[in-house]
């Protein structure tokens, strides 16, 4: 069956006439920050206490966009007799926002928590070359990341939380049995 003639200019008009009736919506951006859904993607986050310098993100990232560069440091023995060890030290972590394409594959590997989406989007810049933010603002930006969701009320216990709490009342049962100082 052929189209009828100027259908299409119909259906396009009508829409046209639809729209034009409904209240328009508009965001007064920098004077109004937009409501962002709780898990907002941003920009990512620093927690650099957590990081070992494992380069797992910048070995993972398909943009090859994480810079990381560390040194070997001598830890001293922790007991009499010991031998020292040796760790990483982190000298630079760096992201170019130019080339990431934000697919979060760095902060799924990351065995220590160190990377965190933050929902941070107000970081452009007149230079691209000013788009490879250092550890420093890598950090500041960790403070906006918002709390985990809680949990579940009627969800299992993690087994981690559930043995440490085992050892704890094991550890507070053996002090309750043991005699005080000057008691007998």
């Amino acid at each position: 069956m052929a189209p009828i003639p100027g259908s299409g200019l119909a259906k396009g008009l009508a829409v046209t006439l639809r729209t034009m009736t409904r209240k328009t919506v508009t965001e007064q951006y920098p004077d109004a920050l937009p409501e962002l859904p709780p898990r907002t993607r941003g920009v990512i986050g620093l927690f650099e206490e957590n990081c070992t310098v494992c380069m797992l993100c910048a070995r993972e990232c398909p943009d090859w966009c994480i810079y990381i560069d560390s040194h070997k440091e001598t830890v001293p023995a922790a007991a009499p007799g010991g031998r020292e060890r040796s760790r990483n030290v982190l000298d630079r972590f760096a992201i170019d926002f130019s080339l990431c394409m934000y697919c979060g594959i760095c902060i799924e590997v990351c065995p220590f928590d160190a990377l965190f989406w933050s929902p941070e989007f107000e970081y452009a810049e007149t230079d691209i070359h000013e788009l490879t933010h250092e550890r420093d603002k890598l950090r500041e930006w960790m403070w906006t990341v918002p709390a985990p969701p809680a949990l579940d009320p009627g969800a299992e216990e993690p087994k981690e939380i559930a043995a440490a709490r085992k050892t704890a009342d094991k550890l507070a049962a053996v002090a309750q049995d043991e005699p005080r100082e000057g008691e007998s």
